[in-house]
């Protein structure tokens, strides 16, 4: 599904006590058309409804929005039986009025006001990339209780990778004519696909599919400013982070930020990684169905409390994510 339809009924596993038990369950995933938010479960969900599975958050980076996943939320909740909700950050999609603020800090709040809004229950699942990975780790640091577990795709922190692998220079020009020329929709998603993406064998196909968005629910010029500044300014992180179940993701081949952020982030605090050889900074777009198998091989094998590092047991480990397995190591040719 790309962008529109409404409804659809699966079939999928279900996880039980002991393992995976298959059962016959209706589970309804619907889209909301105008802002590509998901939620899938075992049972038609209800917002507060006592008993439901821990879900999934998906964050978007910088100037992206929640119908960028593509059909990546409906593979996710079909693959792991959990409900997904695909949710934007101020300035982009649904909220493309509002101002983004120009900090971590403020982005975590109004992602959490939208969570409160939208009644969507916790503790939450999170899969994040680029700045909606710094919007994550800050959301799991400043609040432990409503973050189980972390995936981050190709994201960077200040202070643990230095600037130009942030943002590759070689980006900085392109940046600049989006910034400062009048182009149409359709060019600056061009513009944009260049530097993110690296499999697509339709560019233009996709380019005009986001550019209906963008023509749907614009970016302002001042709202990409703001939200640059805030991913530049980062915040400053922790030492540790006790016991928080996270999986980092990475593209050997991003030509917008190094992959050797991520390694470092994975390094910092003694999390598994894995990289993708071929994709580019957008690896939910390019290799979509990739990024699903490791989360779900991740989250069978390797959410686990055992063993894992950064301090005493997270709050929601213990009870979630006990006897499921040991901590995978980072890909032994990460260095190359």
């Amino acid at each position: 599904m790309q962008n529109g339809d409404a409804s659809h009924t699966i079939v999928g596993p279900q996880l039980a006590q002991g393992g995976f038990k298959l059962l016959c369950l209706r589970k309804i995933v619907t889209k909301r058309i105008e802002h590509g938010a998901f939620q899938a479960g075992g049972l038609p969900i209800r917002n507060g409804e006592s008993g439901l599975r821990t879900g999934w958050v998906l964050l978007r980076g910088l100037i992206r929005e929640a119908r960028h996943w593509e059909g990546l939320p409906e593979r996710l909740a079909d693959a792991l039986g959990e409900p997904t909700h695909a949710l934007d950050l101020p300035g982009n999609g649904q909220r493309w009025r509002e101002v983004s603020p120009t900090d971590i800090d403020g982005m975590v709040e109004a992602l959490r006001e939208q969570i409160a809004r939208d009644g969507i229950p916790g503790p939450h699942r999170v899969l994040a990339i680029s700045l909606g990975g710094m919007v994550a780790l800050r959301w799991a640091q400043r609040f432990p209780d409503e973050v189980e577990c972390l995936v981050l795709i190709n994201s960077s922190l200040r202070g643990i990778a230095p600037f130009y692998q942030r943002l590759r220079p070689r980006q900085y020009p392109r940046l600049l004519l989006a910034l400062l020329l009048p182009l149409s929709h359709e060019q600056r998603e061009r513009l944009i696909l260049r530097m993110t993406t690296r499999l697509q064998d339709d560019l233009p196909a996709v380019a005009q599919r986001h550019a209906r968005w963008q023509q749907e629910a614009p970016v302002s010029k001042a709202n990409l400013i703001r939200q640059l500044l805030a991913a530049t300014r980062g915040f400053t992180p922790p030492q540790t982070l006790p016991g928080l179940p996270t999986l980092v993701l990475t593209s050997k081949s991003d030509q917008m930020v190094s992959w050797r952020c991520s390694k470092r982030i994975a390094e910092r605090w003694g999390w598994p990684l894995e990289l993708h050889s071929k994709a580019g900074h957008d690896l939910p777009l390019d290799a979509p169905e990739w990024v699903v198998e490791r989360i779900r091989r991740w989250r069978d094998t390797e959410l686990s409390c055992a063993q894992q590092p950064g301090g005493e047991c997270h709050p929601h480990q213990a009870d979630n994510c006990a006897g499921e397995g040991t901590q995978a190591k980072a890909d032994p040719q990460s260095d190359e």
